[in-house]
């Protein structure tokens, strides 16, 4: 089950940052990076956002947590992140799939490290194509993909 989450509350902010710090440890390591900022962020990071959050939920637990940032004239999918023991289960698809129901843009975005073979499969699955690669001030090799929605 997908939810939109309240963020601003300090309990689900907390539920939201340990799924990020669990899914995001092993995506540095597949990225094999020292210094991953993704897990440096703060609690209040999360709380403060301005961004949107939804979860998916195994039974009653958080399983998987999709962070949007609505722009103007597109969506961008600023994390995706499942926890590992629910690693291949379609929950990142189905996070994907309710993106493009939700939000009605022309554009939408998201970005990897490139060395994340299953978060770029699952993009290109979904229908975005590669737009750039690009190196971060942290050392690591990123990709963004880009799906353009036609009316």
């Amino acid at each position: 089950m997908i939810k939109k989450l309240t963020h601003r509350n300090r309990t689900t902010s907390e539920d939201i940052r340990a799924v990020f710090q669990i899914s995001y440890a092993v995506e540095a390591e597949l990225l094999q990076a020292t210094d991953f900022p993704p897990l440096k962020r703060p609690l209040e990071a999360f709380t403060n956002s301005d961004n949107q959050f939804f979860g998916y939920y195994m039974k009653d637990e958080l399983a998987a947590v999709m962070e949007i940032d609505k722009k103007t004239a597109s969506v961008h999918i600023q994390s995706l992140v499942v926890q590992p023991k629910y690693f291949r289960k379609g929950i990142g698809r189905k996070l994907v799939a309710h993106a493009f129901e939700q939000y009605q843009t022309p554009l939408f975005t998201v970005e990897t490290g490139l060395a994340n073979e299953p978060a770029t499969q699952l993009y290109l699955q979904m229908g975005f194509s590669k737009a750039l690669e690009y190196d971060t001030e942290h050392g690591i090799r990123k990709v963004r993909f880009e799906k353009v929605c036609s009316d």
